[in-house]
């Protein structure tokens, strides 16, 4: 395991939250990058969403390309493994009202953590298509092994913060089709 040094988790904090505060001039990284997201699934066809990648790194261990952090404190345990290494990624994503992201996967973990509005999350393996509905200040975690939907089914804009947790160089969103479960 590779020892444990308060700048490793740092960096990995630093990377998932600080750049996460940043605007776009200020960013680190592979800097700042807007693109309109094309949604196979729009509620309405007046509204687009906006993403805005804050920033991109890669961790690994210098001595193997592997990555090994732990960390136990008071009876929190953290731990983060991954071979050969890992993307951290960080995004801003407004969502006008009606909009959604189309159906999707990832190649690793994502946390979610809405900033603003309401937000509704569909999983393509739910047979009654319930949504999981996240307000300002409430975290989604999806773990990238199956497609979802994330949709501003309210008023108001939304803004989500997403952190990617992808292997090196792969792509962060995965378009998937429709499955079947949910009438959109």
């Amino acid at each position: 395991m590779l020892p444990l040094h308060r700048s490793y988790v740092g960096i990995l904090v630093l990377a998932s939250v600080v750049t996460a505060c940043k605007n776009g001039k200020d960013s680190v990284g592979m800097g700042p990058q807007e693109v309109e997201l094309r949604t196979n699934t729009p509620l309405n066809t007046t509204g687009t969403s906006k993403s805005t990648l804050l920033a991109r790194s890669t961790f690994s261990d210098p001595k193997d390309q592997n990555l090994n952090v732990m960390r136990i404190t008071d009876g929190w345990h953290f731990d983060l493994k991954a071979k050969p290494g890992v993307d951290v990624a960080v995004q801003s994503i407004n969502f006008d009202p009606g909009t959604s992201s189309g159906w999707h996967s990832h190649p690793g973990p994502v946390f979610i953590q809405v900033v603003t509005g309401t937000m509704a999350f569909y999983e393509s393996d739910d047979p009654t298509c319930t949504p999981l509905v996240r307000t300002a200040g409430q975290g989604f975690l999806d773990v990238g092994d199956h497609a979802h939907i994330a949709r501003n089914e309210g008023t108001v804009p939304a803004t989500n913060i997403v952190t990617y947790f992808a292997p090196p160089g792969a792509a962060l969103r995965i378009d998937q089709p429709r499955p079947g479960n949910c009438p959109f």
